[in-house]
């Protein structure tokens, strides 16, 4: 992870500040708060605010059910009904705000989650840093033969490292071609002052995916945690997942009854289509059904059977 020496002062000066409140706020999470959690190689995810905590979802809920009950236990059980039922409106009543550092390639996918504000570094305004993701050898592997968008077999040591040198010489490469493009030393003045510098917004065009851009990203509570279903998921790309994982530690921290009934009902969860249960009904009144005799397709089946043995 890297936090430049004037990043860490700003840090370190925000986290030395506190300011009187009468809103909720969560011991837990104002611990963290400002704190980077590493993720990858250089990137990092951190709370910059919030808003809310379960107190707000059980609140907002009950706005349609009258004054009801105040026990630890039975807003528990109110935040499980929610999440069991998908009722989404009062999840929504709480907000975050983080502050992520992470490769191009990885936001390009992040930024498909349209539900959330985002303000993202502009390579226009600013010159980037020679950062850039480079996996470690286990993360290393050939294409799938049966899934078109993940991994199969990890790279021998030999492939490996091969792989690792191209990776690290074409993103070097392109980065010294960048800066040699702007021409311009760390306070704006010309490095070489008999020539023109590109423009920033032109010389950034040819930077690899793998380069680390940075983003305030901004949301609320209920799409956050859309987003942590498909990110944290087993099948989602190690790169974006990790990212997902460090921030599921925040949701712990910050909205812990929340955070467990929706790694019971939705993270931990699984859903069968109609077809699915009406097979599962079946086999469990004691016979036996093949895929033939299922109706289910090819595919349909084979993640049928993958889920019934976990």
């Amino acid at each position: 992870m890297s936090i430049d020496p004037s990043q860490q002062a700003e840090i370190d000066a925000l986290r030395a500040h506190s300011t009187p409140t009468r809103r909720a706020t969560v011991p837990a999470l104002e611990e963290m708060l400002y704190q980077a959690i590493p993720v990858l190689d250089h990137g990092f995810v951190r709370v910059i605010d919030y808003m809310g905590d379960d107190g707000a979802v059980v609140q907002a809920a009950r706005v349609s059910y009258g004054r009801g009950t105040r026990k630890v236990s039975e807003d528990a059980g109110l935040i499980r009904y929610l999440m069991r039922h998908r009722h989404s409106t009062p999840f929504e009543m709480c907000e975050i705000k983080y502050h992520i550092k992470l490769p191009i390639f990885v936001a390009r996918q992040w930024i498909r989650h349209r539900t959330a504000n985002v303000n993202e570094i502009s390579a226009r305004y600013s010159i980037l840093d020679r950062e850039f993701y480079l996996p470690a050898p286990e993360q290393l592997a050939a294409q799938s033969s049966i899934n078109r968008q993940g991994r199969g077999e990890v790279l021998d040591d030999a492939e490996s490292a091969r792989v690792l040198d191209l990776l690290r010489a074409d993103a070097m490469q392109t980065y010294n071609t960048y800066v040699h493009l702007l021409n311009e030393n760390a306070d704006g003045t010309p490095a070489d002052p008999d020539r023109s510098g590109l423009a920033r917004e032109l010389a950034r065009m040819n930077l690899t995916l793998n380069t680390y851009t940075q983003w305030y990203w901004k949301t609320d509570l209920h799409n956050l945690l859309h987003f942590l279903s498909l990110r944290a998921d087993s099948h989602a790309q190690y790169e974006i997942r990790v990212y997902a994982e460090a921030m599921l530690k925040t949701v712990d921290a910050w909205v812990p009854a929340v955070a467990q009934a929706f790694r019971d009902h939705r993270l931990g969860a699984v859903t069968f289509s109609a077809p699915m249960l009406a097979i599962l009904r079946r086999m469990l009144a004691g016979e036996t059904v093949d895929q033939a005799a299922s109706g289910l397709s090819k595919r349909e089946w084979t993640e049928f059977q993958a889920t019934l043995k976990g």
